[in-house]
């Protein structure tokens, strides 16, 4: 994140949508690695939602490549703004009549602020397709605020765009998945990164969710490699 405007806007709003972050010609690469990992919801330690499409692609070096754009890893570490590491990449694709969530937020693990997810769409997404929805501003609620009403929809943004776009965002803005009602395709990886310090929690859940790749590297909060940790 270069300019302060900018800064204050992401920490403002709580997202930011990097249009055209994936380089095209990365595309059909990461389409194929997609399709290749899918697995079904019973192949996996904990089983997940039917209407779902689910895709173990954390070992490609593609999708890593993904994980690892200074884009990306520059607004997560003005989100974070402490050393990160990426904890886990996975495949996620609403089948057709699919994909409908209630709006929720993701939470962070200890303290507000440490845990940032993002997701990178492989095909053109939008409200026919079940593209995300998001709640500008929604991560950082007043103190007299009262409890955010996740059957209120009147604050939702619908996103859209085209593939090649990642959205990043703080755990605790509230979002949502939508119902794929046309049925086409809307390939994506969910990329979450933690801070430093639940680097050890961690490590005590990733056989759930078969999480196979190297994890050991570490960013500082400007996105930039630090070296490496065990």
């Amino acid at each position: 994140m270069k300019h302060q405007r900018d800064r204050e806007q992401l920490h403002r709003d709580g997202y930011a949508l990097l249009r055209g972050a994936i380089p095209a010609e990365w595309l059909d690469d990461l389409r194929a690695a997609f399709d290749t990992g899918v697995r079904a919801s019973d192949q996996w330690p904990v089983p997940r939602g039917a209407d779902w499409r689910h895709s173990l692609v954390d070992l490609d070096p593609q999708v890593q490549a993904v994980c690892r754009l200074p884009e990306l890893l520059a607004v997560v570490g003005a989100l974070i703004g402490e050393r990160f590491f990426l904890a886990q990449v996975e495949g996620r694709e609403p089948l057709a009549g699919g994909g409908q969530q209630i709006l929720h937020r993701d939470l962070s693990a200890q303290r507000p602020g440490d845990t940032v997810n993002a997701v990178a769409y492989f095909d053109d997404y939008g409200p026919d397709n079940g593209a995300t929805r998001i709640v500008p501003g929604s991560h950082r609620p007043l103190q007299d605020e009262p409890p955010f009403d996740f059957a209120d929809e009147s604050r939702s943004v619908q996103l859209s765009g085209a593939a090649g776009d990642i959205v990043v965002f703080d755990a605790d803005l509230v979002h949502a998945g939508s119902r794929n009602s046309t049925g086409a395709r809307r390939r994506s990886i969910l990329i979450s990164f933690f801070a430093e310090p639940l680097y050890p929690s961690h490590l005590e859940t990733v056989n759930l969710r078969i999480i196979r790749m190297d994890m050991a590297g570490r960013f500082d909060p400007s996105g930039l490699a630090v070296g490496q940790r065990g």
